[in-house]
């Protein structure tokens, strides 16, 4: 389980994320939604040690991360929002880096590495340097990289972005996976329609705030009548800033 107890981030006298106070249950799979810069990838990069909460608490399992770091970040399997990291090693040096990193076992990292390659379609390229690569070919290799520890919590900001039909439809299933064996997953999108596949439940973030936590037919329910694209506008879009007198 992850808790984030009044969580913000502050940088000088901008504020990208204000008290956020948020559970995420084991055997869920949580969709953080919203525009660019609503808060998503803060809120990702506090979770998996990479900025520190400016204030607030954050809690996996009921570990305070603050004094656990290192432990509960063996617990996660991150993809971060770009793909264009380790970019001069090949994809099989970079998933063995990670495997070492992890203190996974030789045998059970070939394995899982053999499996993943063949899952997305990377196995005739695994000696390849990552430079070489395009953009869904990166992703796919950071995914695998996530996945070759088999992490409890997957931490995944965009994933699906630059991915092909085939591969994105994989990587959907084996989160739906993940969720049903107990575990949890964390991923941000703008795509709706990816969190109405999904998602068991939703938090919406606007300009740092999180203005919605439920599952989509509790949102739906409150706004009868209408699409899921115009409930989301109308609360987080342009017209909700206009109105709230943003120019």
């Amino acid at each position: 389980m992850i808790e984030f107890k009044h969580v913000s981030k502050l940088y000088g006298d901008k504020t990208a994320l204000s008290d956020l106070s948020l559970t995420i249950n084991n055997g869920e799979i949580f969709g953080l939604i919203g525009h660019n810069g609503a808060g998503k990838t803060t809120t990702i990069s506090i979770l998996t040690s990479i900025i520190e909460a400016s204030y607030g608490e954050v809690y996996v399992d009921g570990d305070l991360l603050s004094e656990h770091r290192d432990a509960i970040k063996k617990k996660i399997g991150y993809v971060p929002d770009s793909p264009d990291i380790f970019l001069n090693l090949t994809a099989n040096d970079y998933w063995h880096f990670l495997a070492n990193l992890y203190e996974v076992p030789k045998e059970a990292a070939d394995q899982r590495i053999s499996e993943l390659s063949r899952l997305f379609d990377l196995t005739e390229q695994s000696n390849d340097t990552i430079d070489s690569f395009s953009h869904g070919m990166r992703q796919k290799v950071i995914v695998i990289g996530a996945l070759v520890s088999n992490p409890d919590l997957w931490i995944l900001d965009e994933p699906l972005t630059g991915l092909d039909p085939q591969a994105s439809f994989d990587l959907k299933e084996m989160m739906r996976e993940h969720a049903r064996s107990g575990k949890t997953v964390l991923f941000s999108t703008h795509v709706l329609s990816v969190a109405e596949q999904l998602c068991h439940r939703i938090g919406i973030l606007k300009q740092g705030k999180l203005i919605f936590v439920g599952t989509l037919e509790e949102l739906k329910t409150s706004h009868p009548g209408q699409d899921l694209e115009s409930i989301y506008l109308d609360i987080a879009g342009r017209k909700a800033q206009e109105e709230g007198g943003v120019s």
